[in-house]
């Protein structure tokens, strides 16, 4: 078993991504489904979030990890992992764990652990530029959903992918709200490369293919889940639905995604043929 950060960002890429603050070039097929200006002022959610993710990090602190990147026990017990042992003794696994194991709850704590100071800086960095605007626009309810099934999106895409990695990070959730990001200006007739964000992407994305380890399922699986979220919840509201309507599908796409990255936990010795 080996230890495989969700993986750093560039922080200097980030650029005015702040959602109607933007210089807007009429580039879309039609206007935007909704006012880019939310009644929320106020973003608290995302506090909330960055506050759970600081509280982790010193945590495993205290469990005896350290700035530098090592978790210590603390990451063996509550990372994402499909199926590992503490050890392994000739061929005989010691100590079996993983969501296969039943620990469904790795799932959700990995993406508030981070291996070092510069992981979680660069994160939560990110987390805060993206979900300010975020949350402004759609409302803490929503928007919480939006961050919990890009969560969800990216532990999926771990378990898919690398199943047996012990993978930390709220990584996967901020590819997340980059995707909803570009999905929410595009539909809005902002350019995504005026506006800085898809370099932003496109720079993650490098890094991401060129660096050895960082988890590939899991930004992927949060870009798209993030995205896919977008273009729902922007497409109920277009069509007039209640913003409940809208806000309940992040939710259940959580869920799915949820139930999605157990089923790939039981298959992990090839979760996509199997």
């Amino acid at each position: 078993m080996h230890q495989a950060s969700v993986g750093f960002h560039c922080p200097s890429c980030v650029g005015p991504v702040v959602v109607g603050q933007q210089r807007r070039r009429r580039f879309a097929r039609r206007a935007a489904p909704t006012s880019l200006a939310f009644a929320h002022r106020d973003p608290i959610a995302i506090r909330v979030v960055i506050a759970l993710n600081a509280a982790a990090f010193l945590y495993a602190l205290s469990g005896g990890g350290s700035l530098a990147g090592s978790l210590g026990e603390v990451g063996v017990d509550f990372g994402l992992i499909g199926f590992g042992c503490k050890a392994v003794i000739g061929r005989m696994c010691v100590g079996p764990l993983g969501v296969d194991e039943g620990e469904w709850w790795r799932l959700v704590t990995s993406a508030f652990l981070h291996a070092g100071l510069l992981h979680i800086g660069f994160n939560m960095f990110l987390a805060w530029m993206l979900g300010n605007a975020l949350e402004r626009l759609q409302g803490p309810t929503r928007f919480l959903g939006l961050y919990t099934g890009s969560l969800a999106a990216g532990s999926l895409g771990v378990l898919l992918i690398s199943p047996t990695a012990l993978t930390v990070g709220a990584s996967g959730a901020v590819f997340g709200l980059m995707g909803a990001t570009v999905v929410h200006q595009y539909r809005r007739g902002i350019n995504p490369w005026s506006s800085g964000i898809g370099t932003l992407v496109v720079v993650n994305l490098l890094f991401t293919f060129g660096r050895p380890g960082i988890s590939i399922g899991g930004h992927l699986g949060g870009l798209l889940g993030g995205a896919a979220l977008a273009w729902l919840v922007d497409t109920a509201d277009a069509r007039g639905l209640p913003r409940r309507v809208g806000t309940a599908m992040t939710y259940a796409f959580a869920l799915t995604c949820f139930a999605g990255g157990i089923w790939a936990s039981a298959n992990w010795h090839d979760p996509l043929l199997g």
